[in-house]
């Protein structure tokens, strides 16, 4: 059996997927700080992964197509304040060439919602999960319309910083 490692707090995983395998414990749980706004151009957020699940088609065999993966993360500003979680789900849609996960998901900061679709390439690969990018598809409340990209890159294992860069 292959080790689990999703993009996706990602997008593939997203967020994709996206994180790294081994979960690290969350310390700040503060969520004074201000909710981000839509007219913000960029915000970046700090995800730890906190659960991860594995639904394998073929248990105990190689990777294959329809493998999936659900993950949770909680997200937090750069002063270490909690700010919101992700969760989504990633689906490898593909084992050869290192592999790769189309994933959905959902970024909550401050009771609002951020989704992200996309794929995350290479994940079967060795060595930390890779970067990716994915699309933001809308939101709620603060990004209601919102439109734009996030880039995730694995900064510690089972750490992500994901950059927002909001179009609008």
């Amino acid at each position: 059996m292959r080790p689990i490692r999703t993009a996706c707090l990602g997008t593939a995983a997203a967020l994709t997927a996206f994180l790294a395998c081994a979960p690290v414990a969350t310390a700040a749980t503060n969520t004074e700080s201000p909710a981000p706004q839509a007219r913000d151009r960029v915000i970046t957020v700090i995800g730890h992964l906190a659960q991860q699940t594995f639904f394998p088609v073929n248990p105990g065999g190689a990777p294959a197509q329809g493998d999936r993966t659900v993950f949770r993360s909680v997200l937090f500003d750069q002063d270490g304040n909690q700010v919101g979680e992700t969760g989504g789900t990633c689906t490898t849609t593909r084992v050869e060439n290192g592999g790769a996960e189309d994933c959905n998901v959902t970024y909550t900061l401050h009771g609002d919602q951020l989704t992200a679709q996309g794929f995350v390439f290479g994940f079967l690969n060795p060595g930390p999960p890779p970067s990716f990018d994915n699309a933001i598809t809308g939101g709620t409340g603060n990004f209601d319309r919102a439109r734009g990209t996030i880039h995730a890159d694995t900064i510690a294992p089972g750490t992500r910083r994901f950059t927002i860069d909001l179009d609008r």
